[in-house]
């Protein structure tokens, strides 16, 4: 089975169709840390280790963001407001967005008493800094460090590495933290990202634990690669290093349980049959 794909629309549509024909019945005991075992409606179809590379040079276009995002079709305007609040800049929890997400009937459910998220990504992404308590906007108020001593490094800290070590291995966003192994309950789906700069070209591979195909999978890639141009629009403005000629190489994805809750299968999958037939 080939794992690369000429563009997002083919990897988009192939894995549409890895779902509906080779997903198997699944029904795990949790879910975002709620006991789903008796909840029939909370059956899954699930796919294993699911993993695809995809060039992005629909990012290398003049118009690249918007040839980008009619590949993809994530849910928009919300992918693209969530975005600049992943780049904010500091740990900010709970943001905006979450609201307006379009599946968030019951999101405000998983806020703390404090009105903050268990996870989310703003945090992990700003990690070298965080909030003891719900400050004004930007303030951080605790450094967190390692279990040697070394500070955190957070989104920041990626760009200033390139800057210095543009051929670098050591690229790696780290979102799964060590709190969450074996911590049950919320913790994040993605595992990180890595960047590497190769004969010219910035390429990212994305691991991801687990994915929701109907509600996440889209936004998911599309926020990834958004990143990534992120990433090199802040690298190309530092004259003195070889960013400026760099353009956007390989995506690549691995995602250890690739899912979907059987009524959304259904709604996605059955009513194209049914039309057909």
């Amino acid at each position: 089975m080939s794992h690369y794909f000429p563009s997002f629309a083919a990897m988009l549509d192939r894995m549409a169709t890895r779902m509906r024909t080779e997903s198997q019945d699944v029904h795990t005991e949790s879910w975002q840390g709620i006991d789903i075992s008796k909840r029939p409606e909370a059956r899954m179809k699930e796919i294993l280790g699911v993993y695809f590379e995809v060039p992005m040079d629909v990012c290398n276009d003049i118009d690249g963001l918007q040839s980008l995002r009619e590949h993809i079709n994530p849910n928009l305007p919300w992918a693209n407001d969530h975005f600049e609040e992943r780049v904010c800049g500091y740990p900010m929890n709970p943001g905006e967005t979450w609201k307006r997400w379009p599946w968030a009937q019951s999101a405000g459910n998983f806020l703390d008493k404090k009105g903050r998220f268990e996870v989310n990504y703003m945090e992990r992404f700003w990690a070298a800094g965080v909030f003891e308590d719900t400050p004004n906007e930007g303030d951080v108020t605790t450094r967190l460090t390692g279990i040697r001593g070394r500070q955190y490094g957070d989104l920041g800290t990626i760009v200033n590495l390139l800057i210095k070590e543009p051929h670098t291995r050591q690229a790696y966003l780290p979102i799964y933290f060590p709190e969450d192994t074996g911590a049950g309950g919320r913790v994040p789906c993605s595992l990180g990202y890595h960047w590497i700069m190769r004969n010219g070209y910035l390429n990212v591979h994305y691991p991801i634990r687990s994915c929701d195909f109907y509600r996440h999978f889209r936004d998911d890639v599309y926020l990834a690669v958004r990143l990534t141009m992120w990433l090199l629009n802040r690298l190309v403005q530092e004259r003195s290093n070889p960013w400026s000629q760099v353009r956007f190489g390989l995506f690549s994805m691995w995602i250890g349980s690739m899912h979907i809750f059987i009524n959304d299968y259904n709604l996605l999958f059955r009513k194209k049959e049914n039309a057909k037939g």
